[in-house]
């Protein structure tokens, strides 16, 4: 409510008389009803100040209303609906004002008298100058939502279901219509609220040209979701019977091809589309719509309603009929004759190539995993159909420009089989002399040989009879790297390759070959799969348990339950790696002696996945381009970097980052250009007596192996047998078991078990609630023993603890350090002992850092001016609290 309000209704009334507004009373029942029994005398004859006193006196309840037209003076008022101010109609009423030359005219409205009604509209009022005030007019409204329909509405479209429910947005009370005004308020509106005055009153009503007001009312109109066609007074009709052979005239392509913007060039410029419908004011902005192009749904029509411009009003007019008034008086066959010269009409005789071949039905393995008990019925077959084309598309290359827009539309309609995007461009997906998917980015060479086997491209020639004759030609190269060379395309996003059926990330089953448009993921499965029956029974799980944990894994000599538990977590975590978001620590295999079974556990990856093998590289900077490689061009899940030497320990900066990044950037070998490729795949290192230094034991899942015997190689009687034939004839066995496993979990509302293990705990939790419930124990149980498997961490530990038990817990010089703990300081890698400045970076990069239980903390000494270090202990012993 602003300060110029009054609550007094008598009052309220003496300033709307003052300014030569028609008063009326209102009943207090929120019916916004007249409280008087006849109010129509009124609309011709002002209210006295003697009514004021008999209708507003005695502070009787009840709200006050003015009554538009002549009889206030010539006043109107536009009413913006609450639902129109909150869906911000105002506002774009507002841009569109500013846009179309209006934006003072506005301006002065909505700074006249504004009031606020209780439903949160807003109302202005405008003294109309230079002809009448219009009667009340709804100029803007829209179909009311489902979930807006009131119980009345819900009843009427039951009786009527072709009704249409309308919600206004914008109307008018105009000649003969009133308004409440502020400070009507209590019971007078339904909603108990009062009517608000925003900005100035009654004696700051703006007067506004009615050339003015009626081009505020056309923009109001333009927010008008219901338009009706318009209604020609009179247009020419083409009678001329089609042309044969589906030719064209000048006239009917020149329909098709123009546009208006073109046609209504220097005279109209668009102001703002509806829909279909385009609205166009003056070319130099000013006066608001005056015409209307695609507002009949039958056809695209210019509509003038101004009788200042070269058009008839409320005429039809075609693009062509446009064109032809424009540009030739009118004279339709001189126009043609022009459109004809300048190459519109139907095109030469044309000799065309025969008829491309069809493409080609292939079949490809789609099938998925099968239940171990199900077996297909007789005579099922299993065929992947990849999206089928069924006419091999013809593209005219003849101008390289249109060649380009071709093949880029030809992506953007899904008619160009198996080839998919990423974040370097088009690529394709097939299988290498290995048989394992490999991702290949396309070269031009690339494109152009797929364009060769899936389109039929030609260039047009003309000879000297001015015949046209198509010719089979290939796309040039430069048109092939021009397309490639652009930001985006209109094609699949290919997010990776997978080898067997996974898990999406709704937890659905993705089983079938090829595409899923739902993941972006290509399934290009390892072995034949069959079916999976919908549910899965306790009778499959038990086999499917069985299989894995009672054959497969059963002979292992793991060193601790832990590290069977750790293994199997690995082999499942493939099937759901789309399930989960985050990085997966790396698995490192590792046995005390040669033979005691990693290939073996690694060679269970690769049947059932498929495996990128590598060697470990020899620096750091090998290794990044080796996991770029594999990223970038591999297809398996699964990257084992193998034979690491004996006692190795892994420390990388390189692998740090890679096993807690999401996404792995590099630039790709060969080229300059930098790729992002997502880090979605099982990293395994193998070795024997392996050890991790830095960062790495934080991000590692360790699986032992010990057979404590000699020629562990020579051992036998495993349940299984040996097991690479084994799993040669019975991977599509193993693969239905893992698969059946999780789909069990799944079932079963897929179960947690909160686990903390850092940038990996959600994975983490997710695979100790999947082990949980197959009964598989000892999952992250190897803590201490992993610590002791970390070279770095369990020198610093003990170097640390004899540091406090033999020089106290006191600060002391480095070179102290040196000197009282000769045995026990680390040592360089020739194994020599550190000077004393290169312990002192040392001890810099650890401060702060626990080592067990133990860490550094360094003191400096201002008066000397050197670093100082104690040994101090953590309280709690990883209960979380610390010494004060």
């Amino acid at each position: 409510m602003s300060d110029e309000q009054t609550t007094d209704l008598r009052a309220a009334a003496a300033e709307l008389h003052a300014a030569g507004l028609c008063v009326l009373p209102i009943k207090a029942d929120g019916s916004k009803g007249p409280a008087v029994r006849s109010w129509t005398p009124y609309k011709v004859t002002p209210s006295s100040p003697a009514d004021h006193d008999t209708w507003f006196g005695g502070g009787r309840p009840g709200g006050i209303a003015v009554i538009y037209g002549a009889v206030s003076g010539h006043v109107e008022m536009i009413e913006f609906e609450g639902l129109a101010v909150r869906e911000g109609v105002l506002d774009e009423v507002t841009e569109i004002m500013d846009a179309s030359g209006l934006g003072e005219v506005w301006a002065t409205i909505r700074t006249g008298w504004a009031t606020e009604s209780p439903s949160g509209g807003v109302h202005y009022r405008v003294r109309v100058d230079g002809a009448p005030v219009p009667p009340n007019t709804k100029l803007a409204q829209r179909l009311a939502r489902v979930d807006e329909y009131t119980p009345e509405e819900q009843q009427r479209l039951a009786e009527k279901p072709n009704a249409r429910i309308v919600r206004v947005l914008i109307e008018t009370r105009g000649e003969g219509g009133y308004g409440l005004v502020e400070p009507s308020g209590g019971a007078v509106h339904a909603s108990g609220l009062p009517y608000l005055r925003l900005a100035g009153g009654p004696a700051t009503i703006p007067t506004i040209h009615a050339d003015d007001m009626a081009a505020v009312r056309d923009v109001c109109r333009m927010l008008d979701t219901l338009p009706k066609p318009e209604t020609a007074k009179s247009a020419p009709r083409d009678t001329r019977a089609p042309l044969p052979d589906g030719g064209l005239r000048p006239g009917e392509d020149y329909e098709a091809r123009a546009s208006w913007e073109e046609i209504l060039d220097g005279i109209f410029r668009p102001i703002r589309s509806v829909g279909s419908t385009t609205y166009w004011g003056w070319a130099d902005g000013a006066r608001g719509p005056k015409a209307t192009t695609g507002r009949d749904p039958a056809a695209d029509r210019l509509y003038v309603f101004t009788t200042s411009s070269e058009f008839a009003p409320e005429v039809p007019y075609t693009k062509f009929g446009a064109y032809a008034l424009l540009s030739h008086g009118g004279d339709h066959k001189a126009a043609a004759a022009e459109l004809r010269r300048r190459g519109y009409g139907s095109a030469p005789t044309r000799r065309r190539l025969a008829a491309a071949r069809p493409v080609e039905e292939f079949a490809i393995d789609g099938s998925a995993a099968l239940d171990p008990a199900y077996e297909p019925e007789e005579g099922e077959e299993h065929a992947r159909h990849l999206q089928a084309v069924p006419d091999r598309p013809r593209l005219d290359i003849t101008n390289e420009a249109d060649a380009i827009d071709g093949v880029l539309g030809l992506m953007g309609s899904g008619r160009l089989p198996d080839l998919y995007k990423r974040s370097g461009g088009p690529c394709w997906v097939y299988r290498d002399d290995n048989d394992d998917p490999v991702i290949q980015q396309l070269g031009t060479d690339n494109l152009r040989a797929y364009l060769a086997e899936h389109v039929t491209t030609y260039s047009v020639k003309k000879d000297a009879d001015g015949i046209l004759t198509e010719e089979r030609e290939l796309l040039m190269p430069k048109s092939c790297g021009t397309i490639l060379g652009r930001k985006d395309w209109s094609l699949p996003p290919l997010r990776g390759v997978v080898t067997s059926p996974v898990i999406r990330p709704d937890g659905t089953l993705l089983a079938d070959a090829g595409y899923d448009k739902a993941t972006g993921l290509y399934l290009e499965p390892r072995v034949p799969l069959r079916r999976l029956r919908p549910e899965v029974s306790a009778e499959s799980l038990d086999k499917a348990k069985e299989i894995v944990l009672g054959q497969v894994l059963a002979d292992f000599p793991w060193v601790a339950a832990s590290d069977r538990a750790h293994y199997v977590g690995a082999l499942l975590t493939p099937i759901l790696r789309p399930y989960f978001h985050g990085p997966t620590p790396m698995v490192v295999l590792t046995a005390t002696a040669a033979g005691s079974g990693k290939s073996l556990l690694k060679d269970v990856f690769k049947y059932a996945y498929g495996i990128a093998d590598t060697a470990w590289p020899e620096n750091d900077t090998e290794l990044r381009k080796s996991i770029t490689t594999q990223l970038y061009t591999t297809g398996q899940p699964v990257v084992v970097l193998d034979n690491l030497p004996s006692g190795h320990i892994i420390k990388s900066p390189v692998l740090s980052a890679l096993l807690t990044s999401e996404h792995w950037g590099d630039r790709v070998l060969g080229a300059t250009s930098k790729a992002t490729m997502p880090n979605d795949r099982l990293w395994i290192v193998t070795g024997n007596s392996l050890k991790t230094g830095g960062d790495n034991g934080r991000r590692v899942l360790w699986v032992r192996l010990d057979p404590d015997c000699p020629d562990p190689d020579q051992r036998d009687g495993f349940t299984i047998g040996d097991l690479r034939p084994w799993l040669r004839a019975n991977t599509s066995t193993l693969v239905a078991a893992l698969v059946t496993l999780v789909r069990a979990w799944l079932a079963a509302g897929a179960p947690t078990v909160r686990v903390r293990k850092g940038d990996y705990s959600g994975w983490a939790s997710m695979m100790a609630g999947l082990l949980d419930y197959l009964g598989v124990t000892g999952w992250m149980a190897d803590r201490d023993e992993a610590q002791d498997q970390d070279e770095e961490l369990t020198e610093w530990r003990d170097f640390l603890e004899m540091w406090r038990e033999k020089l106290g817990n006191g600060p002391v010089q480095v070179g102290a350090v040196i000197s009282g703990l000769p045995d026990h300081v680390p040592r360089l890698r020739d194994g020599e002992i550190p000077s004393t400045k290169q312990l002192g970076l040392w001890l810099k990069a650890r401060e702060g850092r626990y080592f067990g239980t133990h860490k550094v903390v360094r003191i400096y000494d201002s008066h000397k001016k050197q670093n100082l270090w104690r040994v101090d202990v953590h309280a709690g012993r990883g209960t979380g609290t610390h010494q004060p």
